[in-house]
């Protein structure tokens, strides 16, 4: 059997594309496959397993940039090394340029970040950390372009992703394939009444009155958390409005938004949790999801909120929107910069709550039924055929 190497940044089961990468890596790993993680961390139930090799490479002071030009080097030098035995390789990006297999999550191409100005910091600080970020930025682009125009064949989490990649990097359209992420079902099944009332315990928000979920990393505005502040202010100065919003992700930008919430008099009404690790279990405890991203390769938070049972209204762009049936339409947000927009599409969210429980629970059943599993066995069928095919 021939090896395998991944090349990651992390291959954790915390969400996103580490959840992906590391179902990809189990599979691998369950099946007796040699593998070879080449990555800044990995999680200890893949290190336990006899086939895997972790190549751990060092990522200075915990800063992404820092770290890119090592993991290149171990990617390029675990691969050579073992390409005499005609393994197989897959990268994620631009995290390292190798003639073999690109699984690309997020794209750099598609999406320049917005940074806020922080008056607490003053100008220069201000200044300093957009300069930072547009040199990040514009370095992750040109190994990104470098790394997949090398690519013999290009994975996309989506068709958006997918037409970036063509648009924007210019990648042949032949070379580039399209694989949905998976579902652990046994994490994201659908929420019972059990699940319901112990999640509304831990959150501590009381068992009456709705709550909407916003999920997401505050460091920059890419997930849109500024439009749905804007547009909560607003549903809050309307006397019916009842629900509270849950706030879960970290970032620069956290102490801020606290800050906000409590000048404007939302505190009582925005739970801000921070990074937690029980994500799957706190979903139980929502009523809704609100995610009006300003770019979104995929979703995955969405999709896993979907999987529970949970109506979600998330921008039309992102690649998740692929997956709603035209009866679930209302939930896709046109414009994630328009405040007043997704006003009115959560006051129809709870308008007609009772009829998009019914309508998602459709969807849920769907996208649970294809496991992380399938996605890993669809990807191994690629990689092995363009191997083949070399």
């Amino acid at each position: 059997m021939m090896p395998w190497v991944l090349v990651a940044g992390d291959v954790t089961p915390l969400g996103g594309m580490d959840a992906a990468n590391h179902a990809l890596a189990r599979h691998l790993a369950q099946c007796g496959t040699e593998l070879h993680l080449v990555t800044h961390r990995v999680s200890a139930d893949l290190q336990a397993l006899p086939s895997v090799v972790t190549h751990n490479v060092w990522r200075p002071m915990g800063r992404h940039a820092l770290g890119n030009p090592f993991l290149a080097r171990s990617g390029r030098r675990v691969w050579q090394r073992l390409r005499a035995r005609g393994a197989h390789a897959v990268v994620n990006g631009g995290n390292c340029r190798v003639p073999a297999v690109n699984w690309v999550h997020y794209l750099h191409a598609a999406h320049a970040p917005v940074v806020a100005s922080t008056r607490e910091g003053g100008i220069a600080f201000g200044h300093r950390r957009w300069l930072k970020t547009w040199l990040v930025h514009h370095q992750d682009m040109a190994a990104e372009r470098r790394a997949l125009q090398d690519a013999r064949l290009v994975i996309c989490n989506s068709r958006r992703t997918a037409r970036d990649v063509s648009d924007r990097v210019g990648v042949d359209p032949e070379r580039v394939r399209v694989v949905y992420y998976g579902t652990d079902a046994s994490r994201f099944g659908q929420v019972s009444e059990g699940e319901r009332e112990l999640a509304r315990r831990v959150l501590g928000l009381g068992q009456t009155r709705p709550l909407v979920g916003f999920v997401g990393a505050l460091g920059d505005r890419r997930k849109g958390f500024d439009t749905v502040f804007a547009a909560w202010a607003r549903l809050c100065r309307r006397s019916g409005w009842d629900a509270d919003l849950v706030v879960i992700g970290r970032g620069a930008e956290l102490d801020q938004w606290r800050a906000r919430a409590q000048a404007n008099g939302l505190a009582r009404r925005m739970a801000f949790l921070g990074f937690r690790r029980d994500v799957p279990a706190l979903l139980a405890g929502l009523d809704a999801m609100v995610h009006p991203a300003r770019y979104e390769p995929y979703g995955l938070s969405v999709h896993e909120a979907l999987c529970r049972g949970i109506p979600a209204l998330v921008s039309a762009s992102a690649g998740v929107a692929e997956r709603y049936p035209r009866e679930l339409s209302d939930l896709l947000i046109q414009n994630p910069e328009d405040v007043e927009e997704l006003v009115e599409r959560l006051m129809d969210w709870r308008v007609n709550a009772a009829h998009y429980q019914v309508r998602v629970a459709r969807l849920a059943s769907m996208l649970r039924s294809r496991s992380w599993d399938a996605m890993s066995r669809d990807i191994v069928t690629l990689v092995e055929q363009v191997e083949l095919a070399a």
